[in-house]
């Protein structure tokens, strides 16, 4: 990882709508959704899953290459 954890963690608040944005379209995996956000996918990877564990987020099936999809969950 590019920048230290905490680091990463601490702007989870100012990427989360933005991630969500994007997932209001339909399930995406975390290379995809990195990929449309322009930004590291190892970090797209801790804000989904704090973002999953706070019920931001969920799991949907898993892709071709065996990694899974996630969408936006409504409140």
């Amino acid at each position: 990882m590019s920048r230290d954890v905490r680091e990463v963690i601490r702007d989870e608040p100012l990427v989360r709508d933005r991630l969500l944005e994007l997932l209001a379209d339909g399930p995406l995996g975390v290379p995809e959704l990195a990929l449309r956000a322009g930004l590291p996918e190892d970090e797209v990877m801790v804000w989904v899953m704090g973002m999953r564990k706070y019920g931001y987020v969920a799991e949907q099936d898993q892709s071709g290459d065996g990694s899974f999809r996630y969408s936006a969950v409504k409140p």
